[in-house]
């Protein structure tokens, strides 16, 4: 319970200044800016000594429905292949049934192949049997440079090339654009880099009658119509506006998602801190899922929280996520910063591969069972994973299940987790790549398959650009696309209801353009048998007027937590006048609802919102992270205010802890100080607060932590030195940490003893590969002898965590890579972990991995062994040109031991 004489006086003291503002600071228009945004150098540029591709000399090539494994009752039809398009990067299907694509000839590092740019293709199934029979070009420009995103609204097309969202419009209606007829404009500019495949990816609706689209972590600087200018960059390409704010008031660093109205103003970001999220979704619920594209095996299929970070840069962008890699992270629990607070769950994270494209089916032609299904390519797996999302307190269970792949084996090829360009393959079942997946007019699932041996790393190999797109329905399915008017409200009702997400835009603006006139039509869907129907009504409804919104409250009274959640969505889309509906629902019983309610306060004054925050506390607790990170969310700003209006008088409990983890005010650190020091609390409970602590950048908070050093018996104490050390090379290094250990006697990084590690270098190998392959493994055995890796590698509980984990490692692994491996380490070292050599001035030689950068470096040699080195003490610093790992001869293993723990290596365990 909040302490109530707290809470008034925090509210006492905020109120005078707080009710004179509706958001956070704001910079001043401009302040922020380095000057007008000008595109950097593309990645990659067209090289006019390439050959010309020439369709007319080609062999196109594809898979046949039957290397195809789909779920019991559905088929595998192909619809249209090469020559019909070629290299489909991204595609969308309109009212009429015609699929459009992006084309990538001009891939990366094959730009120039087509030598007047890449193109915008129509395909069409005039006859209804099911397959296409006719394909033309829409648009082909010298500037499309395998577009990764189309998206389109009856006459309207949007083509994500960065630096641009390309707007055209097709005035005649004639499906080619014609300048002397059509309109083009950049519809918005300022995404980074050209050519990049961590650039701006595909526009689509959501069901709010609001543009989205993601970018990846290259970077932006764009501003809406409105005048607001949204800085969001990172310590991948380095942009100069990394950390700085937005306009909105806000720091959003790393790859985002972003909405916008269709008229191009009123931009906001909803998730940001990504790698590269190729695509995501907004259901007719309102909830909002991705994907996202790793470093090393991170991938992940994600809930998103409105305002969430996933954690990739740290808070300012000026980080990768491996710099600040804890001891005994995991690669995942790291790279998502899932032990940070103000860090969104990661959701599934599934290993290693390349996620592309993905879709939402909610209604059509598969059948009320896959209702609700979530669909996302993974073209590293030959996969598209489908997911029924299940509720889990604020969030979602996400179990994966294989929907289409050719791959069932577990082996995979040509992705960088198993060796990119160093591992293809010419196996039929190693070639689906699919780049997207949309639902269809006819309501029938389409899949656009890129086919290479290759995936990622800017590269293809298949020189035939060949594609294909293939269908998904029920056996024995007849398509029939729906003859929709759309220039009638019968016709624009029926839209209302189609399966295709973009489609139903149409519809929507529509029939909200048209106003309360509609209302009895619209009226009926909301009482639809299907509920996703029914939310699309009840999201219009919202805005079509007073009368509308009154029809659309009407839902915050049912006794279905859903309803009542996309009652509170819509109303929010429609209006900003909201609190009196916030303040009575801080007490639902849905923690979704609850979820909801907390991220619309974000930018809430906190005279109005410190208390309606305090009431949604009481149902916070460590279990729920979704629901305890939307709370933080709703609290950005006024975490001060919040947290003294929560404190307790008396002892904390372990609820109030995580709440005050995730708030970190500076106002807590005495507090926090104390609990870190008491001996009577576990050492969890200890170091909850000095974690606590070492996210709060205030020297108070630094201090803090110096002191708790000086107990060298505390259970915590290789904790607090890390954090100290780590610190003082970012958040706290302007508050003099070295001196102070230094004058305290604690650590004296100028005269502290290291120790010489050295990692022999590579000998020539014993064992052949040939001759390994040739061999039949033990498992058994090999259980035995992988013990021996445990000085680098984790497995089965045991080991030191230097190399990358051997948890479940091998069950992707084709047996040839996971021997090479063996033999000989250097030949392919894992992502992220090169080595370094660093020799000091008086002669002391450490191979090992730099975990931080700064005055001191931490460095972790084999063995998992960490040394503190002073700047100031480095004689000279190289990369080591071989592995750290020791081959299968410097462990004296022969052929038939390199076979046997291959063979229990692939069994995952």
């Amino acid at each position: 319970m909040p302490n109530r004489q707290n809470l008034l006086v925090v509210l006492a003291l905020v109120a005078p200044f707080a009710l004179m503002s509706a958001s956070p600071d704001k910079p001043a228009k401009g302040q922020n800016d380095q000057g007008p945004f000008v595109a950097g150098k593309p990645a990659f540029v067209p090289d006019p000594t390439i050959p010309v591709f020439d369709a007319s000399k080609v062999t196109p090539d594809h898979l046949e429905p039957s290397a195809f494994k789909v779920p019991e009752g559905l088929e595998i039809t192909v619809w249209a292949t090469s020559p019909q398009l070629f290299n489909p990067a991204n595609m969308d299907i309109d009212h009429a049934g015609r699929i459009w694509v992006t084309e990538g000839v001009n891939y990366r590092r094959h730009s120039g192949r087509s030598r007047e740019g890449d193109c915008v293709r129509v395909l069409q199934d005039t006859d209804g049997d099911g397959k296409c029979d006719r394909s033309h070009v829409f648009v082909r420009e010298k500037e499309l440079e395998c577009p990764l995103g189309v998206a389109v609204f009856d006459n309207i097309i949007f083509v994500s090339n960065a630096p641009n969202i390309i707007k055209y419009t097709d005035v005649n209606r004639d499906l080619k654009f014609d300048p002397a007829v059509d309109k083009r404009e950049v519809f918005l500019s300022g995404f980074e880099q050209p050519q990049h495949d961590h650039s701006l990816h595909s526009v689509y609706a959501g069901p709010d009658g609001r543009l989205y689209f993601s970018n990846g972590n290259c970077g932006a600087q764009f501003s809406d119509k409105s005048g607001n200018t949204f800085r969001i960059g990172g310590a991948y390409l380095n942009n100069p506006y990394a950390g700085a704010k937005s306009d909105d008031g806000h720091v959003y660093v790393g790859g985002f998602t972003a909405s916008i109205d269709e008229n191009g103003h009123n931009a906001r970001i909803l998730g940001y801190n990504y790698r590269n999220s190729f695509e995501g979704v907004r259901t007719s619920y309102g909830d909002m899922f991705l994907n996202d594209n790793d470093d090393p095996p991170a991938c992940r299929v994600s809930h998103l929280i409105e305002g969430g970070s996933f954690g990739f840069f740290s808070r300012d962008g000026k980080r990768q996520w491996r710099a600040d890699k804890r001891p005994g992270q995991s690669i995942p629990t790291a790279e998502w910063r899932q032990e940070d607070p103000g860090s969104i769950p990661a959701g599934d994270v599934y290993g290693g591969g390349a996620p592309t494209g993905m879709c939402f089916y909610e209604n059509g032609a598969l059948g009320e069972k896959w209702n609700g299904l979530l669909l996302s390519c993974e073209t590293g797996r030959n996969v598209v994973f489908g997911y029924l999302p299940k509720p889990d307190g604020a969030g979602f269970k996400l179990e994966r299940f294989d929907f289409c792949t050719t791959n069932t084996t577990g082996v995979f090829k040509g992705s960088d987790f198993v060796g990119g360009a160093n591992n293809l393959s010419d196996e039929r079942h190693t070639l689906f790549r699919p780049s997207d997946v949309c639902v269809g007019a006819d309501g029938a699932i389409y899949i656009s398959d890129w086919f290479d041996k290759r995936t990622g790393g800017h590269q293809d190999t298949d020189e035939t650009c060949s594609g294909t797109i293939y269908r998904i329905a029920p056996k024995g399915f007849k398509p029939k696309v729906p003859n929709l008017k759309l220039d009638s409200v019968i016709g624009q009702i029926a839209a209302l209801q189609s399966p295709a997400t973009n489609v139903r835009h149409v519809a929507f603006t529509r029939l909200r353009a048209a106003g309360d006139v509609n209302i009895p039509a619209v009226l009926k869907l909301r009482d639809h048998a299907n509920p996703f129907i029914a939310a699309r009504a009840v999201w219009l409804l919202a805005q079509l007027g007073e009368p509308g919104l009154i029809s659309a409250r009407i839902w915050l009274e049912s006794e279905d937590a859903t309803k009542r959640l996309v009652a509170l969505r819509a109303i929010r889309a429609a209006s900003s006048d909201v609190i009196d509906i916030l303040s009575n629902l801080t007490t639902d019983l849905s923690p979704m609802v609850r979820s909801e309610v907390a991220v619309a306060l974000r930018d809430v004054p906190a005279a109005q919102s410190v208390a309606l925050l305090c009431k949604l506390s009481h149902h916070i607790d460590g279990g729920d992270r979704s629901l305890l990170e939307a709370w933080g969310i709703g609290c950005t700003g006024k975490e001060e205010a919040v947290w003294t209006a929560l404190k307790p008088e008396g002892a904390w409990d372990d609820d109030f802890a995580h709440i005050t983890w995730r708030l970190h005010p500076a106002a807590a650190v005495s507090d926090l100080a104390k609990r870190a020091a008491n001996g009577k609390l576990s050492a969890e409970q200890r170091k909850l607060a000095l974690d606590t602590l070492a996210f709060i950048p205030e020297a108070s908070a630094a201090k803090a932590v110096l002191e708790l050093a000086k107990d060298k018996e505390s259970p915590i104490q290789a904790d607090v030195m890390w954090w100290l050390i780590k610190r003082s090379t970012d958040d706290w290094s302007t508050f003099g940490i070295a001196e102070a250990l230094k004058k305290e006697g604690i650590f004296d990084p100028e005269s502290a003893k290291l120790v010489t590690i050295v990692t022999p270098p590579a000998i020539p190998s014993n064992v052949k590969l040939d001759e390994v392959l040739k061999l039949k493994g033990n498992a058994k055995n090999g259980a035995q002898l992988v013990t021996r890796c445990v000085m680098c590698h984790q497995i089965n509980g045991q080991g030191v965590e230097f190399g990358p984990s051997l948890e479940g490692w091998g069950r992707s692994q084709p047996g040839d890579i996971i021997a090479q491996a063996l033999i000989d380490p250097s030949k392919d070292i894992a992502h992220g972990y090169d080595g370094q050599e660093i020799v000091t001035k008086d002669g002391v030689t450490i191979h090992g991995m730099i975990l931080t950068e700064g005055d001191i470096m931490i460095i972790r040699s084999m063995g998992g062994q960490n040394q503190y080195v002073a700047r100031s003490r480095i004689k000279s610093r190289r990369k080591l040109d071989h592995s750290m790992m020791l081959s299968a001869t410097q462990l004296g293993l022969n052929a038939q031991d390199v076979a046997d723990i291959v063979a229990y290596l692939r069994t995952g365990k």
